[in-house]
């Protein structure tokens, strides 16, 4: 057991260890506002229809340098302890070109004239230099100052967690000493759990689970823990007093009136708005498609909320025959040969969704929701994770939180515990969050990995195996 003194010793150090990481990201902050804090005094300040004083001028560079540290946390560019420079750099690039774009419509609000584009499309590009020096600079800083985190992965349902660090180039970040499972940690604790900074939790049942986080409390060790079905469910509760006792409350995905009406709201007006701005994109799109052969748009049953059936919109992007045989299967990506050449593209960048505006103008979708399956790939994944329904407590959306955080080829067991995710805490900082995050993942080839077949049930059928054989060494030992 840890010593009150080595305690008191790592809390010091992971005090100096979080101090270290705002002061880079501050200086991140610096540089990337100094190029447009020039440009501003240097060329837009005086061509302002009403010039600001010094305060109107200071306050403008001061919305930039928040605006970018908040689209910098949306797309994760400043996690440099967890992420590639490259993500860095590319996250980073996001967040300075809606920052902006955003400050280029406020200056054009206050000149009453359409500003010259020219100074600012400088501005970014040495922003984007600037960013690309701190990404490559803070990153070597960082793991040349810090060694990897001495980690346990501790698991009971899933396996993999050291083959998933390894492949994200997390090994940099955690030294994995020891994959034991949780029945083992159990009959010696301090051998596991004694020399280690950090322990990964993997599918492990609440009661073992929490025992397990007990310990790393006492002994002041990092625990990251992918959660079970049932501990999402939990976030959900609402803490409330009675009988003089700290209670918490359960109940369906049932948010406020006024959110769903301010919801609805915005799902109305930002798809009325897309489809007007995006109408001579689709209208190209449909015509290309046609030039293939076959129809532009096709119809497929989804679900929605509460299991309701409508049809989905979208643009064709696969042969007219693609399933003659009448069995649905989902996409293997590239590889599948029903893909047309144009649905190639479309799909790679979302486009093929498009259509789906009209469903959310007509109320069978929102902007913001879990992705509706087909009632026959459901039914699949409900054989081997009857929990599965429970993200149909949602209105079905265009983007969610699974397509934001997993990709196409995520399990269904993951998507289940992302949508949850989202299902458990409904807010429109959150639904904001996530389509802003959306624009990240266009570009990004592994979010539309395909589908193997097999895999839909692949993955559930493991953990079945996993838990066989946890079963059997518990009743050996």
């Amino acid at each position: 057991m840890k010593s009150a003194q080595e305690n008191q010793i790592r809390n010091r150090a992971n005090t100096w260890h979080r101090l270290f990481l705002r002061s880079i990201k501050f200086i991140n902050a610096i540089m990337i506002t100094a190029p447009f804090a020039f440009c501003w005094y240097q060329y837009y300040a005086d061509r302002l229809y009403h010039p600001y004083y010094a305060k109107g001028d200071m306050l403008v560079v001061l919305l930039f340098m928040i605006l970018y540290i908040s689209f910098g946390r949306i797309y994760s560019g400043f996690t440099i302890s967890i992420n590639r420079i490259s993500e860095i750099v590319y996250s980073q690039v996001l967040a300075i070109l809606f920052t902006n774009a955003i400050i280029y419509i406020i200056t054009w609000l206050l000149t009453r004239f359409l500003p010259n584009p020219i100074p600012l499309l400088i501005t970014v590009v040495v922003e984007g230099i600037l960013s690309t020096i701190w990404s490559i600079a803070a990153h070597n800083l960082y793991f040349y100052r810090y060694e990897p985190i001495r980690t346990a992965v501790i698991w009971d349902m899933r396996r993999g967690m050291k083959d998933l660090i390894e492949s994200y180039g997390l090994d940099k970040r955690f030294n994995i000493v020891s994959t034991p499972n949780v029945w083992e940690v159990f009959k010696e604790p301090d051998k596991y759990l004694d020399d280690v900074g950090a322990v990964f939790l993997c599918g492990i049942h609440s009661h073992e689970r929490n025992q397990i986080i007990k310990k790393c409390i006492e002994k002041n060790i990092r625990a990251y823990v992918i959660p079970r079905i049932g501990d999402l469910i939990m976030e959900s509760a609402h803490p409330m007093h009675m009988f003089h006792l700290p209670i918490l409350m359960l109940e369906r995905y049932n948010p406020t009136p006024e959110f769903l009406f301010i919801k609805r709201v915005f799902d109305i007006v930002s798809s009325s708005i897309a489809l007007i701005i995006l109408s001579p994109l689709m209208i190209v799109i449909a015509i290309l498609i046609r030039r293939d052969g076959g129809t532009a748009f096709y119809r497929q049953k989804r679900l929605t909320k509460n299991g309701r059936e409508f049809y989905v919109l979208k643009f064709r992007s696969m042969r007219m025959d693609a399933e003659k045989d009448g069995v649905a299967r989902l996409s293997s990506g590239d590889k599948d040969d029903r893909i047309t050449p144009i649905g190639h593209f479309i799909r790679a960048v979302r486009i093929d969704e498009l259509p789906q505006l009209i469903n959310i103008l007509k109320g069978e979708m929102s902007v913001v929701g879990p992705r509706p399956e087909r009632p026959e790939i459901a039914a699949q994944y409900e054989k081997e994770l009857p929990e599965f329904s429970l993200r149909l407590q949602a209105k079905a959306g265009l983007t969610g939180y699974a397509q934001v955080y997993g990709k196409y080829n995520t399990t269904p067991r993951d998507k289940l515990l992302m949508d949850l995710q989202y299902i458990a805490k409904p807010s429109l900082a959150e639904d904001l969050k996530i389509i802003f995050a959306t624009i990240k993942i266009l570009f990004m080839p592994e979010s539309t990995e395909g589908v193997e077949a097999g895999q839909i049930t692949a993955m559930d059928g493991k953990y079945s195996a996993d838990m066989t054989e946890i079963k059997e060494n518990a009743r050996r030992n």
